[in-house]
């Protein structure tokens, strides 16, 4: 992994959540989130994240695939692009390997998955300098993930 992360909310490092919770989740996001959940889904299940993974990919940045095992709940990721596009790779499952779907994400791009689609490997193999709006002020690629734990306070 060569992106820099931060949390709002439940903390994280890599590989495990912490018990302390650092800048709360703010209202808007949230409500972005429980969004794009009613658009996906018709209902946002009450959806209430406890953490935003936001990691920064600088130019020629990436991530290996990964499976986002340290949740218990299985409430659907909402994930939010902004800058920089990318290649989004979607996986399987089982493996880091094929079959994966490649997905380009621009920014603004709002992606969920849930369901059956929870605990696919997924990951980042490219981003692409200078594709951000200039207006935007940002040189590389803002992800910011919406997640429930399911750890409790």
């Amino acid at each position: 992994m060569s992106v820099r992360s931060l949390c709002l909310g439940r903390q994280w490092v890599p590989y495990r959540y912490l018990d302390t919770v650092g800048t709360e989740l703010p209202d808007w996001l949230v409500a972005l989130g429980r969004e794009a959940l009613v658009e996906a889904y018709g209902d946002h299940g009450g959806f209430t994240p406890d953490t935003a993974l936001v990691n920064f990919y600088a130019p020629g940045a990436h991530m290996g695939m990964h499976q986002d095992r340290e949740e218990r709940s299985g409430a659907p990721v909402v994930s939010l692009s902004l800058g920089d596009r990318c290649v989004f790779r979607f996986g399987n499952e089982e493996n880091r390997g094929r079959p994966y779907q490649d997905v380009d994400l621009a920014s603004g791009d709002l992606f969920v998955f849930g369901g059956a689609s929870r605990w696919v490997h997924h990951g980042v193999p490219r981003v692409f300098p200078g594709t951000a709006a200039p207006a935007l002020g940002l040189a590389g690629r803002l992800n910011i993930t919406l997640r429930e734990t399911g750890l409790g306070v």
